[in-house]
């Protein structure tokens, strides 16, 4: 057998008879058709399909960074709870926007210049939870003085989901979500905006919802989202409140119609005031609106508005750095037609308030499951 072997080795000759005996015994052993197929086809394999679909939380800083951590990272505390470092940012910095989000879900992203980009939420950084994460102008192909205004996470892009958009000159939009499905690397038009004007809210509704408008002369109108009609995605929109000269819209909320929660409104010359939604009646759409929050030379013009609750939390930033964090429950909730009480003392004359954000609820107590 060995010698046999050695012959079988030495001879290029006798290995191909032997295989070929060898396959002519098999074919003979297994006559029956093949029941497979071998066919030519060219599968695509892109990038998301090798990224795992996990949940995780997204957050984006005043100043515009965005970072992304898995949900474990954080784990669920009791209300109340002292919580631990979220993001790593610059003292006069905060975060303005978390939500849980899966890998594969995409990020729309509006800016005043009424354009949308769109980022998977995988193509965010990883960061860790005390870093600060990216510059949102170094992912988007911004251009110009560009600025983001918005960002909704879509998990799909439903066509009984509508996109609510409000423009400084008093312009609203509504358009299906299931418009701006089809990303491009260089943005596309959200809506046509007049010369001058600018998108400063957006907001993802049912259709059934109400729309507050807010103005920095403290007016504000309430009307019925079925009001604005749905419209193609580069169409102008229509007059959601009727401005006088000087004036414009700085903030809009949309609501449900048995809403209990308030309209926080901050003026420049460091007041505010809180007032329940009740009591902005119901108007049609394009009217004058009602007052809000007067507005004088003590008060100066409203800078923020927003729609707050029980326990929320804001941040107000000064023209010369003062920065001061407060819950909303700190000032009483007041009528609509007054001037609001002293939230921040400012430094000297020719300083004011810049900008008020709600602070985004922290991800150390984020609910263990369910809740938003």
């Amino acid at each position: 057998q060995i010698e046999y072997l050695k012959s079988v080795l030495g001879s290029e000759a006798l290995v191909r008879s032997i295989i070929k005996q060898e396959m002519i015994e098999v074919r003979e052993a297994y006559k029956d058709d093949r029941r497979t197929q071998i066919v030519k086809e060219e599968a695509e394999i892109t990038l998301e399909d090798m990224i795992a679909n996990e949940e995780v939380v997204v957050t984006i800083s005043h100043a515009g960074y965005i970072k992304r951590n898995p949900v474990t990272l954080y784990r669920a505390q009791r209300r109340g709870g002292k919580g631990k470092i979220g993001m790593g940012v610059k003292e006069e910095d905060f975060v303005v926007t978390l939500f849980t989000a899966s890998t594969h879900e995409s990020l729309l992203f509006f800016t005043d210049a009424g354009k949308v980009y769109w980022l998977k939420v995988h193509e965010i950084p990883d960061a860790g939870r005390a870093a600060k994460g990216k510059a949102l102008v170094n992912l988007l192909a911004l251009s110009g003085d560009e600025k983001v205004t918005a960002t909704v996470p879509v998990k799909e892009f439903r066509e009984d989901r509508y996109v609510v958009m409000a423009t400084a000159q008093g312009i609203i939009k509504k358009t299906e979500l299931s418009a701006y499905g089809n990303p491009r690397q260089g943005g596309i038009i959200a809506l046509s905006l007049d010369k001058g004007d600018r998108l400063i809210s957006v907001h993802v509704t049912d259709g059934q919802r109400e729309i507050l408008l807010g103005t920095k002369k403290g007016i504000t109108i309430r009307f019925k989202e079925d009001d604005v009609r749905p419209m193609g995605r580069t169409a102008h929109g229509v007059r959601g409140i009727t401005l006088e000269e000087g004036n414009e819209v700085i903030g809009m909320e949309t609501i449900t119609p048995d809403s209990t929660t308030q309209i926080l409104t901050v003026t420049e010359g460091g007041y505010g005031k809180r007032t329940p939604v009740n009591e902005y009646r119901v108007q049609g759409r394009g009217g004058k609106g009602i007052i809000s929050v007067k507005t004088n030379e003590r008060n100066g013009l409203a800078i923020g508005f927003l729609q707050v609750r029980d326990g929320d939390e804001i941040m107000l930033m000064a023209a010369q750095g003062k920065v001061l964090r407060c819950k909303v429950d700190e000032f009483r909730e007041i009528g609509r037609n007054t001037q609001g009480v002293r939230i921040l003392d400012l430094d000297g004359e020719g300083d004011r308030v810049v900008a008020v954000a709600r602070l985004a609820e922290s991800a150390e107590v984020l609910p263990e499951e369910g809740g938003g």
